[in-house]
C-alpha cells in the first residue's frame, strides 16, 4: 500500500495530464451532444419530441410497449390544442361512423364512461331503448344479471354487451336521477336507423315542422323529401328545430343554408394557418328561397347548426328562438390511418357572413359551460347572457349580433319550469310514464294499431278515462300527489302519457312530437311570432 501511495506521488503530474485529457475530452463529448441536441431543437418544432423518443428507443432500461404509450401520448396531444381535436381508436371511429353514415344492430343509445359507470348521453329517436324508457342521465349498472358499474369495465366491452343481432333482448338496470332503486327494462334490439329528420308534420295550415338531429350524408336529401310533401300540404313557412342537434358533416349545412339563401348571399367564411381564407356563397337555385323560416335554437346546438342559424340570421333571411347556442365555432377535419383509427383534426374557424367567430373562449370551465349558464341565470333571464361589445357586429338591415360565444337568438325563449314539481319529478326518476305507457300499449294493443291520426287518438283517450288509470298505476308505485301537486302537473304528465303511447300507433314520431309540441313552450312561441 506504501508503495502504491508512493508511486502515485511519484507519478501525480503524468496522471494530472491524463485525468485533465479524459475530462477535456469528456466535456467536449457532452458539449458535443449537447450542441447537437439543442440545435436539434431549434431546427424544428418537433424535433425535441422525435429526441426524447429516440433516446428513449435506444437507452430506456426495460422494453418498451410501443402501441400502449402511442395510443395514451395521441389523445394528450390532441387534448392540449383544444376542445374538439379527438383521437379515435379503430372501434370508437368506427362506431363514429356509423352514426352519421351507416345503419347497426344495437339498443340504440350513446353514453359516456367518465369514471367506472356508463351515463346515457343521448337516446336515438325511435329506436328501442326509447321506446322502453330510457332517458338521457340514466347510469347503466347491471346488463343481463352481469354488473357494469363500479367494476372498471372498459367501454369497448360495455358496448359490446349492449349491440347484439336485431330481435335479441337484453335487461338493462339502470339507476335514474337520485332514486335508490334500480330501474329495469327489457330492451329488443333492432337495426337501428340512422336518419337525421326526426320528425315532418304541418303545425298548422300553412305552417310547417322539421326536426333535424343531425347533419348526417342524408340530411340535404331527407330535407328535401320533407319539403317537397310539406308544400303539398300548403306549407308558407317553416319551423326548423336544431335544439340539441351538435352538428356534423359541413357540406350539408352549407347545401340546408343554400336552400333559403339568395344568390350570392354568404354563407359562411373559414380560415386558419394553413388554410387559406374560403368563402361559401349561396347559387340563388334553392327551394325554400320564398318559405318564411324560424329556426329554434337552444345551448345544445352546435358547429354546423350554428353555422346554419348564422347564416340565417346575418343575412336577416329568418328569425332565430331559443336559447343561446352551444358556441363551436372551429371545423374538424378527418383524418384516417392504416390501422382503421383516425383523428378529428381542428383546421380552421368558421366566421358568420357578418365575420363573428362563435368560438366561446377555451376557459377552465369549458366543459361544464352549461352548468355555468344555469348558475349565473342565463337560462331563465335573456338579460342574463353575456355579451362582448368588442366582438359587436350589424347584420345588412342593421340588427346587433354578437360573436365570442355561440348564436344569440332574436327570440329568448327560457326553461319552462311552470308544472315542475316533486311528485313529477319523482314520477319521472322512478319512471312511472314510460311505464305506465307501455302497459297501456300492451292492453290497447289492437286497437292502437288501427289509429291513423290525432283526432282517432284523442278520441280513444277520452273513451278510456286513462287520468284515473295513471294515479292508480302511479299509487302501486307508492307515488301519491296530493291535490294540488296534481292540479299542477297533471297538464305535463297526461300529454307526455298521449304523445308515448302515440308512438305504438302507425303514426309514431307523427304522433309523439304534435302531442309534446303542446307542452314545448319554444315551439309554441314560434307559432304566435308568423
Amino acid at each position: 500500500m506504501r508503495e502504491f501511495k508512493e508511486k502515485l506521488r511519484n507519478n501525480r503530474w503524468p496522471l494530472f495530464f491524463a485525468i485533465l485529457i479524459i475530462s477535456v475530452l469528456a466535456i467536449r463529448y457532452y458539449s458535443n451532444i449537447r450542441e447537437r441536441n439543442e440545435l436539434a431543437v431549434k431546427a424544428g418544432n418537433w424535433d425535441k419530441l422525435m429526441l426524447v423518443m429516440k433516446q428513449i428507443d435506444e437507452n430506456y432500461v426495460d422494453s418498451i410497449k410501443y402501441d400502449e404509450i402511442t395510443e395514451t401520448a395521441i389523445p394528450l396531444i390532441l387534448e392540449s390544442l383544444d376542445p374538439h381535436s379527438v383521437y379515435l381508436p379503430p372501434k370508437e371511429l368506427m362506431s363514429a361512423e356509423e352514426e352519421l353514415e351507416g345503419n347497426f344492430d344495437g339498443i340504440g343509445v350513446q353514453f359516456n364512461v367518465p369514471n367506472d359507470t356508463a351515463i346515457i348521453i343521448q337516446v336515438i329517436a325511435g329506436g328501442p331503448s326509447e321506446r322502453a324508457g330510457v332517458l338521457s342521465g340514466d347510469r347503466i349498472v347491471k346488463v343481463g344479471e352481469k354488473v357494469v358499474a363500479g367494476v372498471k369495465l372498459d367501454q369497448d366491452t360495455l358496448v359490446g354487451m349492449l349491440k347484439g343481432k336485431s330481435g335479441s333482448m337484453v335487461r338493462l338496470g339502470l339507476k335514474r336521477g337520485s332514486s335508490n332503486k334500480l330501474l329495469y327494462l327489457d330492451i329488443k334490439r333492432d337495426r337501428i336507423p340512422v336518419k337525421s329528420i326526426d320528425v315532418s308534420y304541418m303545425a298548422n295550415d300553412t305552417l310547417g315542422y322539421i326536426k333535424l338531429s343531425k347533419f348526417s350524408r342524408t340530411s340535404h336529401k331527407e330535407f328535401l323529401e320533407a319539403i317537397k310533401e310539406l308544400k303539398k300540404k300548403g306549407m308558407k313557412s317553416l319551423i326548423f328545430d336544431l335544439r340539441g342537434n351538435t352538428g356534423g358533416y359541413l357540406d350539408q349545412a352549407l347545401l340546408l343554408s343554400n336552400e333559403f339563401l339568395l344568390k350570392d348571399n354568404l354563407i359562411v367564411y373559414m380560415q386558419g394557418k394553413h388554410r387559406k381564407r374560403e368563402d361559401f356563397h349561396a347559387d340563388g337555385r334553392g327551394t325554400c328561397r320564398n318559405i318564411g323560416l324560424k329556426v329554434l335554437i337552444d345551448e345544445g346546438s352546435a358547429s354546423s347548426s350554428e353555422i346554419f342559424a348564422g347564416a340565417i340570421q346575418d343575412n336577416d333571411r329568418g328569425v332565430i328562438i331559443g336559447r343561446r347556442s352551444f358556441g363551436k365555432g372551429l371545423v374538424q377535419e378527418p383524418i384516417y390511418f392504416t390501422d382503421k383509427s383516425g383523428i378529428r383534426l381542428t383546421v380552421a374557424r368558421f366566421y358568420t357572413p357578418t365575420g363573428r367567430s362563435i368560438q366561446k373562449p377555451y376557459s377552465k370551465d369549458y366543459r361544464n359551460d352549461i352548468i355555468e349558464r344555469f348558475r349565473h341565470g342565463e337560462m331563465s333571464v335573456a338579460d342574463s347572457i353575456k355579451k362582448d361589445k368588442s366582438l359587436m357586429f350589424k347584420t345588412p338591415k342593421g340588427k346587433i349580433v354578437y360573436g365570442g360565444g355561440g348564436i344569440t337568438p332574436d327570440i329568448f325563449v327560457g326553461i319552462d319550469t311552470s308544472g315542475v314539481n316533486d311528485f313529477l319529478i319523482k314520477s319521472n326518476e322512478q319512471g312511472v310514464v314510460f311505464r305506465f305507457s307501455s302497459q297501456m300499449a300492451d292492453i290497447y294493443r289492437e286497437r292502437l294499431r288501427k289509429i291513423q291520426n290525432l283526432e282517432s287518438l284523442n278520441l280513444f283517450f277520452e273513451s278510456i278515462g286513462y287520468e284515473k288509470m295513471f294515479l292508480n298505476f302511479a299509487s302501486a308505485a307508492k307515488l301519491v300527489p296530493t291535490s294540488g301537486q296534481w292540479k299542477q302537473c297533471k297538464g305535463i304528465i297526461l300529454t307526455q302519457v298521449r304523445a308515448l303511447v302515440g308512438r305504438y300507433t302507425p303514426m309514431d314520431d307523427n304522433a309523439f312530437y304534435p302531442i309534446m309540441s303542446e307542452i314545448d313552450k319554444v315551439i309554441q312561441i314560434a307559432k304566435k311570432s308568423e
